[in-house]
């Protein structure tokens, strides 16, 4: 103490002289305004020179010496520019050491200057821990689980903690008021709190939730039709879920909404390897007849049916034989239909198929008839779940079972068009 006020009264007693050198005859009190304007921009100076000096030979070696490392994590210390904010702790400490110095002799100028570098340090230390816990998210997102649990929610708590404490110690500074007492005097704000902070309470709760339970992560596909989200989910923070749609518009949905309502998540269907084709062709009731002579020598030809004709006819024939069946009669004994030949030789092409899983379900099958006729379903799994490969697939499929529906003697069942209408007034008009 009594070495920095010996400097307080040599500066002051140095610009007294000076100002005596000038022949400027002030009071008091106007001396003692050009020594604080004086000691201002002397400290500044000099507050300046050593962050110059820290940032071009510091920082510099501090980077050289991390990017020399084997590993490649503390790199994004730099990328972050943690050290780049941290290097603003040399300025601060120049400026309140400086300070005792120069303004040793103005204890209020003093106190109110130190309050302002106190801020200053309470800003780049709250800055520097937001660019470290960006650092450490980056981190954590080189790890392959990160995108099963990723953690930007929490980390922006701990940045909206510490951006909360900040503030409070901002205020203690300013006001000469300890934290304790501030967090005592907020006791009766808690309400008002908890409204603010709404969304943030539930997001935080919300996103624990969908990250212990695994429900979705980065990179999935869900469909929320309430949010009109249909699309891979960008980004999971603490507030909001961003999904990108399939046509490139962005949906933003709250956090607490994927679990209090309900989504879906495809991407069970993208692991287990199979995309589900479950499409129906609705059959005209009228086509569908017993398979003739004619009609089993034709279907014989059938590649995917040669050898099934063959084992069914024989079986229907020992049948027929061994319970004397009049065949004379089409509804006596067993015979094959042009619908069921239809129905096997889909199946057959569907488990040849070479996009088909062949893991997975397949089945052919009838749903119940309407007024549309008979829906044939093909229910089968894809190899490729991506949706645009998919869907080439199933179009595939249809394309070939409309073009063969003919040579079972089949008709595919479709409403009257235009046309139709048009043909039918044509044929009355030429009967007449």
């Amino acid at each position: 103490m009594e070495e920095v006020s010996a400097q307080t009264n040599w500066f002051s007693q140095w610009v007294s002289a000076i100002l005596k050198s000038l022949k400027l005859n002030m009071p008091d009190h106007w001396v003692g305004m050009v020594e604080i304007v004086f000691s201002f921009l002397i400290i500044v100076v000099l507050s300046y020179l050593a962050f110059f000096l820290a940032k071009r030979f510091l920082l510099y070696a501090i980077i050289k010496i991390i990017r020399r490392t084997k590993s490649n994590l503390d790199d994004y210390l730099i990328r972050r520019k943690v050290f780049h904010r941290l290097i603003h702790l040399v300025p601060i400490m120049t400026m309140y050491v400086f300070s005792g110095w120069f303004m040793g002799h103005h204890p209020h100028t003093l106190n109110f200057f130190q309050d302002v570098v106190l801020l200053y340090l309470t800003v780049v230390v709250v800055m520097s821990f937001s660019a470290l816990l960006n650092a450490f998210e980056d981190i954590y997102n080189t790890f392959p689980f990160a995108h099963e649990r990723p953690i930007k929610g929490y980390l922006q708590v701990i940045h909206l903690l510490a951006v909360i404490v900040g503030a409070l110690v901002a205020i203690s500074i300013l006001f000469n008021v300890q934290v304790l007492n501030i967090l005592a005097g907020m006791g009766a704000m808690a309400a008002v709190l908890m409204l603010v902070f709404r969304d943030s309470i539930l997001g935080l709760v919300a996103g624990v939730q969908l990250s212990a339970n695994r429900m979705v992560k980065v990179g999935d596909w869900i469909t929320m039709p309430g949010h009109n989200a249909d699309g891979t989910v960008m980004e999971i923070t603490l507030n909001t879920v961003k999904v990108r749609n399939w046509d490139k518009t962005i949906s933003t949905i709250p956090t607490y909404a994927m679990v209090s309502d309900s989504f879906i998540n495809w991407r069970g269907m993208e692991e287990s390897g199979g995309r589900r084709i479950a499409r129906a062709v609705n059959i005209d009731i009228r086509s569908v007849k017993f398979c003739t002579p004619e009609m089993l020598a034709r279907f014989r030809k059938i590649h995917h049916l040669k050898e099934y004709i063959d084992q069914r006819q024989k079986e229907i024939e020992d049948y027929n034989r061994m319970h004397d069946v009049d065949e004379s009669l089409p509804v006596n004994g067993r015979r094959m239909t042009n619908l069921g030949v239809f129905r096997k030789y889909l199946e057959n092409y569907i488990s040849n198929h070479p996009k088909i899983n062949k893991k997975m379900t397949l089945i052919i099958r009838h749903l119940t008839p309407n007024e549309k006729g008979i829906p044939i379903q093909i229910y089968a799994f894809s190899k490729d779940v991506e949706w645009a490969k998919f869907e080439g697939v199933q179009a595939d499929i249809f394309d070939h079972i409309f073009a063969i529906v003919p040579l079972f003697e089949l008709r595919i069942f479709q409403n009257p068009s235009g046309d139709d209408l048009k043909d039918l007034v044509e044929g009355f008009s030429n009967y007449k």
